[in-house]
């Protein structure tokens, strides 16, 4: 039995997470980062590639070959945007809105299930304070932490391609960092 603070929503931190993720075993099919996306998207109707990114706190290219993934299994769709016919929008398929549906449907009866565990005279507190403790949860998009690059002793960032281009073939090497140009032997910039 949990003691403090920390240590019940750390319980139901775990809990949550072990719904989830027994749910989407059960689905099959699709990982957990599909329907994270695919989750995204039905409450971001019409949402672009980089606005799917910053939701799931990924790169645009991470979460183009995603989409494209989810396209190839008939889970998503891409439409022109009505904005800009540069532009696309992503939105569920029906498939892609039934297997939701499913996921949705596997989660609650699994946390029914636990809510049927608690005494009837409690039950409406629980409720109540899961209710506030749901509406305090932050929504948004998660923060995405970066380093701050290390200047190189040229001022450079040393993760810059520039730094892994050889002075004398020109050729990208690779390795992190790269010493010598895998092509022709050079040495490379030191960063």
């Amino acid at each position: 039995m949990p003691v403090g603070e920390d240590d019940v929503l750390l319980v139901l931190a775990r809990g949550v997470l072990g719904v989830a993720t027994r749910a989407a075993g059960r689905l099959g099919r699709v990982s957990v980062t599909q329907l994270r996306a695919l989750t995204v998207l039905r409450g971001q109707d019409g949402a672009g590639l980089a606005a799917l990114a910053a939701a799931l706190g990924i790169t645009v290219s991470t979460a183009s070959r995603l989409v494209d993934r989810l396209v190839d299994a008939g889970l998503a769709e891409r439409h022109p945007s009505p904005r800009t016919r540069r532009e696309i929008v992503l939105t569920p398929s029906p498939a892609g809105r039934a297997l939701l549906d499913r996921y949705d449907a596997l989660r609650l009866t699994e946390l029914r299930a636990a809510l049927d565990a608690v005494p009837g005279e409690r039950r409406g507190d629980v409720l109540a304070a899961l209710a506030a403790f749901g509406t305090a949860l932050p929504t948004g998009p998660p923060p995405v932490e970066r380093a701050a690059p290390v200047a190189g002793p040229d001022g450079g960032d040393p993760a810059c391609w520039l730094h892994r281009v050889c002075p004398a073939c020109g050729r990208m090497a690779d390795g992190d960092p790269p010493t010598t140009c895998p092509a022709c032997g050079e040495p490379l910039p030191v960063p």
